[in-house]
């Protein structure tokens, strides 16, 4: 342990792990003596034995009772690094956001921003003088303004549209954001004016005329996405992409999707023109003066295009490309675009992973990003002239790299299964990591956790698969446990070995007594492209084989676990996989489908992104009727047996509400012991704290009714 830990922080009590056993141990080897030395081991047995008996089960208030960091700026100095803390009022569900700084080389974070409201974004001026902010406080979301130096902070903007994704021009002078306008109104106020109408109108209804009319869970209300410039000296606004299309696009576009030149001339950004966006992924990257004007094409790859930034220097753009139209789990390439000549060189040829975070070395020689590796997110470092990438940090599940303006320091948010994200520094010469902010600590030294296990199994093809195993808390051999399997969505994604509070906490899983098991089945990503089309025109198949070999697996091999007790919960595609479950096999004791398919047909006809489904099943229903039919759910019916808790939101429209409404009825109808969890107000997930809460106990009652 490092006397590091022995820090305080505002409004915060930390551990210092009294008496701390570094400082202790130093004060009493200073004595020279052999039985004060054996004094000192019986003094951190008995604080180890005290300190274990202290701790207990996580609870879901854990998951939100400490302050989650995000969203890292390093000050033009390097001297400090501004982030967000968020901290979340149980008993009303609210969130609260404020800004936070503290010193690059270590030491007490500070609270700049005092708001009950949200402030988030913060954006260092270029000289370092002030953060710019956007924050809801007052007249909806709007950017701020305070000196870093003291003093109060100030409303900059009045747009009724509210700004999103904030950044600088390089002189200062300007601000650059994303805001939802009408494209045919000019001006604020025509917006304005547009949205009274509508929300005084006595008719609510919209009359549409092409695809895509809702997506993920709102419906199109005829605004668009568009990036606007605030010009701090006229205090004027105008809008920089006046045009039809969504800037940045609607999908596959995540983050920031614009940058500005070094050099103040000219702004890149994604947009997506194709007429039919639903069955397009043809994200494109753009340029147009700061000014104003025309836009400018860089790329003409029809597949996905994202992520522009500019090189410190101004010669390159670096972006994200995929090469596979309509293939929105393609593998994203480092490319790089020379704006002298105007060429596109591919960084990553033969590095078989999705690049993600990029962000430039200040001398324009280096890059770095993240990329999901094997149940990890691992931070990489590649030198532009000759491609050599150099793994980092690769311990941990790290996102949100930012690099000091020297060049010789990155930083980023660190998680593991039992620690929240926090910020790291990491000294790219010494090779070492150093721990910046504490703001778990102190609820989490009295948690009993369970750290997540590796393990390793043959699976479907005699591929090798990966899962995580997390053991009940307090565990002990000489008891069984029953299983939970977890089921991830995508199907192109993985589990993440994060202490993760969205969708299913594994630690609180695993604190009501269970073995939790994750394990990524074929289709998962970091583990190579071909592993993750495997899944293409095969769901149900290799990956299903991969889950059922792994809960094999695990029983052969750990004796606590009961084969009698087992239950599987999963979301999205995890919940099209619990429903596949239903209909082949009844080694389990109940299951929980949550936002799943249950009917390919008709979800294909009720989802937004119809370039997924024809993907993955092979062109729409009436080109590959026979793979719709094989491969649904509701095909096997009449072999349901299995307990079945469905979960559905009203505003789900990735999975629309019908598809778990029809699997209810069917078991129902059948017979099978079922309940149908209903929420009025949620998506393709469930976001609202107290939604979460609740969600959180029907599941670990169902859970406890056929597994205890």
């Amino acid at each position: 342990m490092s006397s590091e830990i022995c820090t305080s922080v505002p409004g915060m009590v930390l551990p210092c792990q009294s008496p701390c056993p570094v400082l202790y141990s130093q004060r009493m080897e200073s004595v020279g003596s052999q039985v004060k030395r054996g004094i000192l081991l019986i003094v951190i047995l008995l604080h180890s034995v005290s300190t274990a008996a202290e701790r207990r089960l996580i609870t879901f208030a854990d998951l939100y009772g400490y302050g989650q960091v995000d969203d890292i700026q390093v000050s033009p100095d390097g001297e400090h690094l501004a982030f967000t803390v968020t901290f979340h009022d149980l008993q009303s569900g609210h969130p609260n956001s404020d800004i936070w700084i503290i010193p690059t080389k270590g030491g007490e974070p500070r609270r700049m921003t005092y708001s009950p409201e949200i402030d988030e974004n913060p954006r260092w001026s270029p000289d370092g003088k002030q953060i710019a902010f956007i924050s809801d406080r007052e007249a909806g979301e709007q950017v701020w303004l305070f000196p870093v130096d003291g003093g109060e902070a100030k409303r900059l903007t009045d747009i009724s549209t509210g700004v999103e994704e904030l950044m600088w021009s390089p002189d200062g002078k300007k601000l650059l954001f994303v805001s939802e306008v009408y494209p045919d109104c000019p001006t604020d106020s025509c917006n304005k004016a547009r949205d009274e109408a509508v929300e005084s109108s006595p008719v609510k209804a919209r009359l549409y005329d092409e695809l895509l009319f809702r997506h993920y869970r709102w419906w199109d209300d005829g605004k668009r996405s568009h990036l606007l410039i605030y010009d701090l000296e006229t205090e004027k606004t105008h809008d920089l992409t006046p045009w039809k299309f969504n800037v940045p696009p609607i999908a596959l576009a995540w983050g920031r999707q614009h940058d500005i030149s070094p050099d103040g001339s000219e702004v890149c950004f994604v947009m997506n023109t194709d007429s039919i966006i639903t069955l397009s992924t043809n994200n494109d990257i753009f340029i147009v003066p700061l000014t104003g004007g025309e836009w400018k094409r860089i790329t003409t790859n029809p597949a996905n295009d994202v992520g522009p930034r500019y090189s410190p220097d101004g010669r390159y753009i670096a972006y994200l490309a995929m090469v596979r139209p309509g293939y929105e789990s393609d593998r994203l390439r480092l490319m790089l675009y020379d704006r002298r000549t105007a060429e596109i060189r591919n960084l990553t040829p033969d590095f078989d992973r999705s690049v993600r975070d990029v962000v430039w070395g200040p001398a324009s020689k280096k890059i770095f990003f993240t990329a999901a590796n094997q149940g990890r997110s691992v931070v990489y470092e590649i030198t532009v002239k000759n491609g050599k990438i150099t793994s980092l940090v690769d311990d941990a599940v790290c996102w949100d790299v930012v690099v000091s303006p020297k060049g010789k320091t990155i930083f980023y948010l660190k998680s593991n299964s039992v620690q929240p994200y926090e910020i790291y520094a990491f000294d790219l010469k010494k090779k070492k990591e150093k721990r910046l902010t504490y703001f778990s600590e102190e609820l989490f030294s009295h948690l009993e956790l369970s750290p997540a296990e590796d393990f390793w199994f043959e699976g479907a093809d005699g591929d090798s698969i990966h899962g995580f195993l997390t053991r009940p808390p307090n565990f002990t051999q000489r008891e069984k446990y029953p299983l939970v399997l977890l089921i991830h969505g995508g199907p192109q994604w993985t589990w993440l070995g994060d202490f993760n509070y969205y969708g299913w906490n594994t630690q609180l899983v695993a604190a009501q007594g269970y073995v939790v098991a994750q394990i990524d089945p074929h289709g998962s990503a970091g583990y190579g492209q071909e592993f993750t089309d495997a899944v293409n025109l095969d769901w149900g198949g290799k990956d299903y084989q991969d889950l059922m070999l792994g809960i094999d697996f695990l029983i052969q091999k750990y004796d606590f676990i009961d084969p009698d007790r087992l239950g599987a919960l999963g979301r999205s595609y995890g919940g099209y996989m619990v429903n596949w479950i239903a209909g082949h096999t009844d080694r389990f004791k109940c299951l929980v489908s949550v936002d799943g398919v249950f009917d390919l047909v008709s979800d294909y006809y009720s989802t937004d992104e119809l370039w997924f489904p024809e993907w993955e099943s092979g062109g729409p229903p009436w080109e590959n009727p026979e793979f719709y039919r094989e491969r649904s759910p509701s095909t096997y019916v009449d072999d349901f047996k299995t307990p079945v808790l469905v979960i559905h939101g009203q505003h789900d429209y990735r999975v629309d509400l019908s598809q778990g409404l029809m699997l209810f009825t069917a078991l129902q109808r059948l017979g099978v012991p079922s309940q149908l969890l209903y929420f009025p107000d949620e998506g393709h997930s469930v976001w609202k704290l107290k939604n979460h809460e609740h969600v959180y106990k029907v599941q670990f009652d169902w859970l406890a009714k056929h597994l205890k």
